[in-house]
This record gives structure tokens, C-alpha cells and sequence, in this order.
């Protein structure tokens, strides 16, 4: 099933996405956020984890979209035994479930939604599995490109004065084969999760174990600042502010998500915007 096979540049190939999901509605409504979703080829689907592997290895999706809790094979144990394989998609995680959230970035899933998904919602993970594929096909290795980026972006600032040595340039996020560096300037928006912090990149969503009260102390508030209780905003990846009802106000970013605004939050983030 095709949906919009070509990219609106009429020059790339479509992004090939399977869906996983044992529930009948489920799927379903995967199907349909997939149709209002353009430059998709929809391959294949699956109802089980086992059928969903030997699909994978014939189809070989740029993406799938996997269901957690499956008969025969989890989502987890799928997405960890595709990490021996010569093929691994990126994976996008949907389930009724948040306990699992620390699980799927463990293995390094691109994003985690929870059912019923919304159709804005899926469209932003899906956009940032578009940009991630997009990154690591001009690179061979997803270390040059972040070197690459790296020496893009200290170029642009050149001009710009030096950080003040008293915020962090970074954040170190433990993984099963080490730690990686994220780049304070890469981050779009931080969700709080309990005794986590969600890590927003225009590529991935990284989980690290931290209260959103000492990421804010720690990183510098003209750059990214704490809009409500449960969000910090990166300034220049807002790209338009909402007024979806009386007294509420919204920020649109650049990689289509909406984060609120806390109503103690609205003058400071007004001000920083400068409206």
C-alpha cells in the first residue's frame, strides 16, 4: 500500500514503514495516521512478534512500528534481537503502557507513543525517523556525523562570545554498551517522566535518569529555558506560539511538536521570545 511513494521533491524513494500490533483497532488506526501522513510506503503488517521478525528480515522497513505486548515474541525482545542483525530499522514504540518507556530507549528506539495515539503526535515520530534515516545515510557512522555537524555548527558561532563556563555544554547518557554525548545545542524540548528526563533531538529521543529541576540549573536558560512544569523549550526551535483557549498559550517547534506553557511560565516565556 502506497501513500504518496514519492517524496513532495519528487527525487527521494518514499520512507518504508511496517506496523507490529496484535489488536485489530489498533492497526487500524495505524493505517489511517499513515494515510494523512505523506512520503510513506506502508510494506507490511504483523499481528505477532515472531511473524514481525521474519517479515523484517524479507521487507528490511526503514521503520517499524512496534507494539510492546504481543504473543509469542515482545516488542522489547524484537527490537533487541534485530541489534544482531545485518538489517535494523529504526523503531518507534506504541503502547497502553509507560512502564516500558525506560526498556525502549534502552534499546534505542527512535520514539515511545502511547495508545490511542494521536495522528499530530505520530506524524512528529515519524518525521523524526525521516530526518534520523536521512542523517545516517550521508554518513557511515552516526559519530563522523555528529563530528560533522559539530564543526558545522562551531562555525556558524564563531562570532558569536564564548558559553558561560558555568552551564553544561552536554548531557552524558548511559547506554548498555557505554555513555553518549548530547550536545546541549542539539536538544529541541526535555519532557519530564518521573525520575527521567526525555532528551528531544530533531533524530532521536534519548531517556536519562535525572530530575527536570536540575537539568534547568545546569543548562543555560537563554538557550533553553523551562516553559512548564513538566517541559524545558530550546528558544530557537520555536518556529510560532498558540492560543488554543483562553489563558492558554502553546509553542509550535521546528519538529512539529506542541508544548505547553505553564500559566507561571507565560510571562518569562514572552519575554525570551520577545513579544
Amino acid at each position: 500500500m502506497f501513500y504518496n511513494s514519492f517524496s513532495q521533491h519528487g527525487v527521494q524513494p518514499a520512507m518504508r514503514v511496517m506496523l507490529v500490533d496484535d489488536e485489530p483497532l489498533a492497526l487500524a488506526r495505524l493505517e489511517a495516521a499513515l494515510a494523512e501522513t505523506p512520503d510513506i510506503e506502508l510494506v507490511g503488517s504483523a499481528v505477532e512478534g515472531l511473524e514481525a521478525a521474519r517479515l523484517i528480515a524479507s521487507l528490511r522497513p526503514d521503520v517499524v512500528v512496534l507494539d510492546i505486548q504481543m504473543p509469542g515474541l515482545s516488542g522489547i525482545e524484537l527490537a533487541e534481537s534485530l541489534g544482531a542483525n545485518d538489517w535494523r530499522p529504526e523503531i518507534i514504540f506504541v503502547t497502553a503502557f509507560n512502564r516500558f518507556a525506560i526498556e525502549a530507549f534502552h534499546v534505542e528506539a527512535i520514539d515511545y507513543l502511547l495508545k490511542p495515539v494521536s495522528f499530530d503526535r505520530f506524524r512528529v515520530a515519524i518525521e523524526r525517523a525521516r530526518r534520523r534515516i536521512a542523517l545516517l545515510r550521508a554518513e557511515s557512522h552516526a559519530v563522523e556525523l555528529s563530528t560533522v555537524i559539530a564543526a558545522l555548527r562551531e562555525d556558524a558561532v564563531k562570532s558569536e562570545p564564548p558559553p558561560d563556563n558555568a552551564y553544561d555544554s552536554g548531557v552524558w547518557v548511559p547506554y548498555r554498551q557505554g555513555a553518549i554525548r548530547i550536545d546541549v545545542d542539539t536538544i529541541d524540548w526535555i519532557e519530564a517522566a518521573r525520575d527521567y528526563v526525555l532528551l528531544n533531538t530533531s533524530t532521536k529521543t534519548h531517556i536519562y535518569r535525572a530530575k527536570i529541576s536540575d537539568l534547568e540549573r545546569r543548562i543555560d536558560p537563554r538557550v533553553i529555558m523551562r516553559v512548564h512544569r513538566s517541559h524545558m523549550v530550546r528558544l530557537k526551535s520555536v518556529v510560532a506560539v498558540e492560543k488554543p483557549g483562553k489563558g492558554a498559550l502553546r509553542l509550535l517547534l521546528s519538529d512539529g511538536a506542541k508544548v505547553p506553557v505553564g500559566p507561571a511560565f507565560h510571562d518569562q516565556v514572552l519575554a525570551a521570545l520577545r513579544l
